[in-house]
């Protein structure tokens, strides 16, 4: 449930056999053709708890799977720091234009939300550090299915490189937008890219 001063709604757990509430109010006006979730988002940012609560519903999912890969697959972490991205969200989409998608937006904004906590924990702060973890680390068990084999083996990277893979290979962003993320020089970012894709591919036995 979120936890804040401001009159957020009471959220409780989604259900798999929720209806898409983005569906809804389908004749208010979208900033980006074929955005579903503008309407909602445009009626929470006029104060709107309940469409700020169907907004929530709609994305939860989404961008706490998008957290929880980031930050090791530890749960209760990923948890909290979904809920900080929403309460995060809601003081924000009073100033959002709708210039962009409104789910593009979240999960920006939820991958961001991901990257201040890696950053407050100093978890990646040594290099040499992160560069030991992946000579030493252990390719894990293999699975029967190769999509778990994969995620296992993420999981298992130290946190820097399991940051740069994830937002390089999966967010899309550049080495230079990567390094300013993570307070670390481009080449630094591509050389930590580099090692984990390799500790990937002799984890999953593709590698010699």
């Amino acid at each position: 449930m979120l936890s804040t001063s401001l009159p957020l709604p009471a959220i409780t757990s989604v259900s798999a056999s929720d209806p898409n509430p983005a569906a809804a109010d389908t004749n208010a006006s979208a900033g980006v053709a074929g955005d579903a979730l503008a309407p909602l988002a445009r009626r929470a940012a006029a104060g709107d708890v309940g469409a700020f609560e169907a907004l929530y519903r709609a994305e939860h999912r989404r961008l706490y799977a998008a957290i929880w890969r980031l930050v090791g697959g530890v749960d209760a972490r990923a948890e909290e720091l979904t809920q900080d991205a929403f309460v995060r969200a809601w003081k924000a989409l009073p100033e959002f234009r709708f210039e962009a998608p409104v789910g593009a937006w979240l999960h920006r904004l939820a991958v961001n939300t991901a990257l201040m906590d890696l950053r407050a924990r100093r978890e990646a702060e040594d290099l040499e550090t992160d560069d030991a973890l992946l000579e030493l680390q252990a390719a894990p068990r293999q699975t029967q299915e190769h999509r778990l084999d994969l995620q296992a083996a993420i999981l298992k990277l130290p946190p820097r490189a399991r940051a740069v893979l994830l937002l390089h290979d999966i967010e899309g962003l550049t080495h230079e937008e990567i390094g300013a993320a993570l307070s670390i020089a481009a080449g630094s970012c591509k050389a930590h890219l580099h090692r984990a894709r390799q500790q990937l591919r002799r984890a999953l036995g593709e590698d010699a």
